[in-house]
């Protein structure tokens, strides 16, 4: 009795020095508030514009990577090679699309070290302003355009917008160009795409053709023409090859 009654002691004491002891404030977390207010002079204006149009740019970087780049064409190309080879998911989509973004930064290197040199060290430099720089470090991206394009898409477009007879290429606006770069690359990819799928085509029609000559109409003939579309393309080194002519179609 006397070892419980110690112990309900110690109990009550711990609780008085507890509720002596001085409350401990809760911590205050941050709050976050959204919302519009009145400009007050006409910078505040300048800099929401600012704010908006870097939002804008954010988010069509993805679209000016895609069509102002060779990421088009080399993409295209590599889901054909896949389509040929008849592999459903292999490669994945991730690796196609991460091995046609780093062979875009390979082709674009130069350009965009032009873009580097020429325009944004400059301008972090404070030595031009951002209407120079912007001038400055699109030039290289549209001389890329300008050689990949055909004539026949960009007199196309010039049409279409009703511009006049462009003496040079520094009379064709950017937002003409672009299309007409895009198309062409389509059109290049799939001529190289038709390329790759010739031999393929030819095993396919190899293989459903044995197949029917044995009276084997239930065989699935692309469970037989797998296995000989990977060896062949294994012997060739395909994937040296596509990449290799994709590179030097630029």
């Amino acid at each position: 009795m006397r070892r419980w009654g110690f112990i309900w002691w110690l109990i009550a004491l711990q609780l008085l020095l507890g509720a002596a002891r001085p409350a401990v404030a809760a911590p205050v977390l941050p709050r976050v508030e959204l919302g519009l207010s009145p400009a007050g002079k006409p910078e505040d204006v300048a800099v929401s514009l600012q704010i908006l149009f870097l939002l804008t740019v954010l988010s069509l970087a993805p679209a000016i990577l895609i069509l102002t780049t060779s990421f088009t064409r080399i993409v295209v190309v590599l889901s054909f090679v896949r389509s040929g080879l008849a592999t459903q998911q292999v490669p994945p989509n991730q690796v196609i699309i991460g091995l046609a973004l780093f062979l875009t930064f390979f082709v674009m290197a130069p350009y965009w070290q032009e873009v580097n040199q020429a325009a944004l060290q400059p301008y972090l430099a404070g030595q031009i302003p951002a209407t120079t720089a912007f001038e400055r470090g699109v030039q290289p991206i549209r001389n890329f355009m300008f050689k990949e394009t055909r004539e026949k898409d960009l007199a196309l477009f010039v049409r279409l917008a009703n511009l006049p007879q462009p003496r040079g290429p520094e009379d064709i606006p950017t937002h003409v160009l672009i299309p007409a770069f895009v198309i062409s690359e389509l059109k290049t990819a799939f001529e190289i795409g038709f390329l790759i799928y010739i031999p393929f085509l030819i095993i396919d029609m190899v293989v459903a053709s044995t197949l029917m000559s044995m009276g084997m109409l239930m065989l699935p003939p692309v469970m037989i023409s797998l296995p000989f579309k990977l060896l062949l393309f294994v012997l060739v080194d395909g994937w040296h090859l596509v990449v290799q002519a994709l590179i030097q179609s630029f």
